[in-house]
Protein backbone atom coordinates (compact mmCIF):
# COMPACT_ATOMS: atom_id res chain seq x y z
CA UNK A 1 0.00 0.00 0.00
CA UNK A 2 0.86 3.51 -0.72
CA UNK A 3 0.30 5.23 2.15
CA UNK A 4 0.60 8.97 2.46
CA UNK A 5 1.92 10.70 5.81
CA UNK A 6 1.86 14.77 6.91
CA UNK A 7 3.20 16.28 9.46
CA UNK A 8 2.37 19.88 10.10
CA UNK A 9 4.28 21.39 13.23
CA UNK A 10 7.06 24.21 13.28
CA UNK A 11 9.51 22.54 15.99
CA UNK A 12 11.50 19.10 14.76
CA UNK A 13 11.89 18.54 18.34
CA UNK A 14 7.98 18.28 18.91
CA UNK A 15 5.89 15.24 19.97
CA UNK A 16 4.10 15.96 16.25
CA UNK A 17 7.14 14.69 14.86
CA UNK A 18 8.37 11.82 17.30
CA UNK A 19 4.32 10.49 16.27
CA UNK A 20 5.32 11.26 12.34
CA UNK A 21 8.78 9.21 12.87
CA UNK A 22 6.78 6.65 14.74
CA UNK A 23 4.16 5.92 12.04
CA UNK A 24 6.74 6.42 9.20
CA UNK A 25 9.23 4.00 11.10
CA UNK A 26 5.88 1.66 11.55
CA UNK A 27 4.68 1.61 7.96
CA UNK A 28 8.27 0.90 6.40
CA UNK A 29 8.36 -1.83 8.95
CA UNK A 30 5.18 -3.66 7.44
CA UNK A 31 6.39 -3.06 4.10
CA UNK A 32 4.03 0.12 2.98
CA UNK A 33 5.16 2.79 0.58
CA UNK A 34 5.37 5.71 2.15
CA UNK A 35 4.84 9.69 0.65
CA UNK A 36 6.42 11.75 3.19
CA UNK A 37 5.86 15.29 3.77
CA UNK A 38 6.69 17.59 6.80
CA UNK A 39 4.93 20.41 5.44
CA UNK A 40 7.27 23.43 7.82
CA UNK A 41 10.21 21.48 6.55
CA UNK A 42 9.67 21.81 3.42
CA UNK A 43 8.62 25.28 3.30
CA UNK A 44 4.91 25.02 2.30
CA UNK A 45 3.30 27.58 0.99
CA UNK A 46 -0.12 27.74 2.11
CA UNK A 47 -1.62 30.67 0.35
CA UNK A 48 -3.78 29.81 -1.96
CA UNK A 49 -3.63 32.42 -5.06
CA UNK A 50 -7.04 33.49 -6.75
CA UNK A 51 -6.03 31.98 -10.41
CA UNK A 52 -5.12 28.35 -8.55
CA UNK A 53 -8.86 28.31 -7.45
CA UNK A 54 -10.18 27.16 -10.98
CA UNK A 55 -10.27 23.31 -11.70
CA UNK A 56 -8.36 23.76 -14.77
CA UNK A 57 -5.47 26.32 -14.01
CA UNK A 58 -2.15 24.75 -14.10
CA UNK A 59 -0.41 24.23 -11.09
CA UNK A 60 3.13 24.61 -9.48
CA UNK A 61 5.30 21.90 -9.77
CA UNK A 62 5.36 21.58 -6.21
CA UNK A 63 1.55 21.44 -5.70
CA UNK A 64 1.34 19.33 -8.82
CA UNK A 65 3.50 16.79 -6.82
CA UNK A 66 1.31 16.99 -3.39
CA UNK A 67 -1.43 16.71 -5.45
CA UNK A 68 -0.59 13.22 -7.52
CA UNK A 69 0.51 11.91 -3.61
CA UNK A 70 -2.57 12.61 -2.13
CA UNK A 71 -4.58 11.01 -5.73
CA UNK A 72 -2.26 8.03 -5.29
CA UNK A 73 -2.35 7.04 -1.48
CA UNK A 74 -4.06 4.10 -0.34
CA UNK A 75 -4.28 5.74 3.12
CA UNK A 76 -3.56 9.00 4.90
CA UNK A 77 -2.47 9.65 8.28
CA UNK A 78 -1.83 13.41 9.14
CA UNK A 79 -0.09 14.60 12.25
CA UNK A 80 -0.91 18.26 13.42
CA UNK A 81 -1.73 19.70 17.17
CA UNK A 82 -4.71 21.98 17.97
CA UNK A 83 -4.66 25.29 17.86
CA UNK A 84 -7.34 27.01 18.66
CA UNK A 85 -9.78 23.99 17.51
CA UNK A 86 -7.66 23.97 14.15
CA UNK A 87 -4.97 22.91 12.76
CA UNK A 88 -2.17 25.26 12.24
CA UNK A 89 -2.63 27.96 9.02
CA UNK A 90 0.01 25.83 7.07
CA UNK A 91 -1.80 22.82 7.14
CA UNK A 92 -4.84 24.47 6.32
CA UNK A 93 -3.42 25.97 3.25
CA UNK A 94 -2.46 22.59 2.76
CA UNK A 95 -6.24 21.86 2.43
CA UNK A 96 -7.23 24.49 0.72
CA UNK A 97 -4.38 24.13 -2.71
CA UNK A 98 -4.60 20.42 -2.74
CA UNK A 99 -7.75 18.92 -1.46
CA UNK A 100 -9.11 20.11 -5.07
CA UNK A 101 -11.66 19.81 -7.34
CA UNK A 102 -10.76 16.98 -9.47
CA UNK A 103 -8.18 15.63 -7.22
CA UNK A 104 -10.09 15.10 -4.17
CA UNK A 105 -14.04 15.50 -4.92
CA UNK A 106 -16.19 16.68 -7.92
CA UNK A 107 -19.57 17.99 -8.66
CA UNK A 108 -22.21 15.96 -10.21
CA UNK A 109 -23.09 17.11 -13.69
CA UNK A 110 -25.20 19.67 -13.97
CA UNK A 111 -24.49 21.09 -10.03
CA UNK A 112 -23.00 24.20 -10.16
CA UNK A 113 -21.06 23.52 -6.95
CA UNK A 114 -23.55 24.41 -4.86
CA UNK A 115 -24.52 20.50 -4.16
CA UNK A 116 -22.81 18.05 -2.11
CA UNK A 117 -19.70 17.08 -3.91
CA UNK A 118 -18.65 13.23 -4.76
CA UNK A 119 -15.39 12.24 -3.18
CA UNK A 120 -12.40 10.83 -6.01
CA UNK A 121 -9.86 9.87 -3.08
CA UNK A 122 -8.50 6.30 -3.69
CA UNK A 123 -7.45 6.33 -0.24
CA UNK A 124 -9.94 3.90 1.88
CA UNK A 125 -8.84 4.93 5.35
CA UNK A 126 -7.49 8.26 7.30
CA UNK A 127 -5.86 8.65 10.50
CA UNK A 128 -5.27 12.03 12.19
CA UNK A 129 -3.03 12.24 15.39
CA UNK A 130 -3.06 15.66 17.32
CA UNK A 131 -1.88 16.79 20.50
CA UNK A 132 -3.06 19.32 22.63
CA UNK A 133 -2.95 21.53 26.21
CA UNK A 134 -6.99 21.41 26.80
CA UNK A 135 -8.22 18.35 28.43
CA UNK A 136 -10.48 15.80 26.82
CA UNK A 137 -13.59 16.69 28.69
CA UNK A 138 -12.85 20.38 28.32
CA UNK A 139 -12.03 19.82 24.78
CA UNK A 140 -15.69 18.02 23.91
CA UNK A 141 -17.81 19.88 26.39
CA UNK A 142 -17.05 23.49 25.84
CA UNK A 143 -15.89 23.31 22.66
CA UNK A 144 -17.30 20.41 21.05
CA UNK A 145 -14.03 19.13 19.77
CA UNK A 146 -14.46 20.99 16.17
CA UNK A 147 -11.24 19.02 14.58
CA UNK A 148 -13.08 15.56 14.58
CA UNK A 149 -16.12 17.87 12.43
CA UNK A 150 -13.00 18.94 10.52
CA UNK A 151 -11.70 16.45 9.87
CA UNK A 152 -14.22 13.55 9.60
CA UNK A 153 -17.06 14.83 8.41
CA UNK A 154 -15.96 18.65 6.49
CA UNK A 155 -12.82 16.66 4.62
CA UNK A 156 -12.29 13.41 4.23
CA UNK A 157 -16.07 12.36 4.52
CA UNK A 158 -17.20 14.46 1.45
CA UNK A 159 -14.15 13.23 -0.23
CA UNK A 160 -14.55 9.31 0.03
CA UNK A 161 -12.39 8.48 2.84
CA UNK A 162 -15.13 6.92 4.78
CA UNK A 163 -13.02 4.77 7.36
CA UNK A 164 -11.46 7.38 9.92
CA UNK A 165 -9.88 7.25 13.17
CA UNK A 166 -8.48 9.90 15.01
CA UNK A 167 -6.53 10.59 18.25
CA UNK A 168 -6.23 13.79 20.22
CA UNK A 169 -3.22 12.88 22.67
CA UNK A 170 -3.72 15.54 25.86
CA UNK A 171 -2.48 17.13 28.11
CA UNK A 172 1.06 17.44 26.47
CA UNK A 173 2.64 20.24 28.66
CA UNK A 174 2.03 18.20 31.88
CA UNK A 175 2.55 14.88 30.10
CA UNK A 176 5.45 12.59 31.55
CA UNK A 177 8.06 11.10 29.78
CA UNK A 178 6.52 6.95 30.60
CA UNK A 179 3.50 8.82 29.21
CA UNK A 180 5.18 9.53 25.81
CA UNK A 181 6.58 6.42 25.16
CA UNK A 182 2.90 4.80 26.10
CA UNK A 183 1.51 7.24 23.55
CA UNK A 184 3.91 6.39 20.90
CA UNK A 185 3.54 2.75 21.26
CA UNK A 186 0.22 3.28 21.13
CA UNK A 187 0.56 4.94 17.69
CA UNK A 188 2.28 1.83 16.53
CA UNK A 189 -0.26 -0.23 17.36
CA UNK A 190 -2.95 1.60 15.57
CA UNK A 191 -0.91 1.82 11.90
CA UNK A 192 -0.69 -1.24 12.80
CA UNK A 193 -4.17 -2.17 13.15
CA UNK A 194 -5.58 0.39 10.10
CA UNK A 195 -2.66 -0.68 7.81
CA UNK A 196 -1.78 -3.92 8.28
CA UNK A 197 1.15 -5.59 6.74
CA UNK A 198 1.67 -6.71 3.16
CA UNK A 199 1.84 -10.32 2.60
CA UNK A 200 4.05 -11.21 -0.55
CA UNK A 201 2.14 -14.28 -2.74
CA UNK A 202 3.28 -16.88 -2.85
Amino acid sequence: MTILLIVAHPTPGSFNHAIFERAHSTLGALGHNVLRHDLYEQGFDPLLPGPEISRSSPLPSNIETHCQDLASADGIIIVHPNWWGMPPAILTGWVDRIVRPGVAYEFLEGDSGEGVPTGLLRAQTALVFNTSNTAKNREQTVFGDPLERIWKDCIFDLCGVHCFHRRMFETIITSTLEQRHAWLDEVESTVREYFPARHSSS
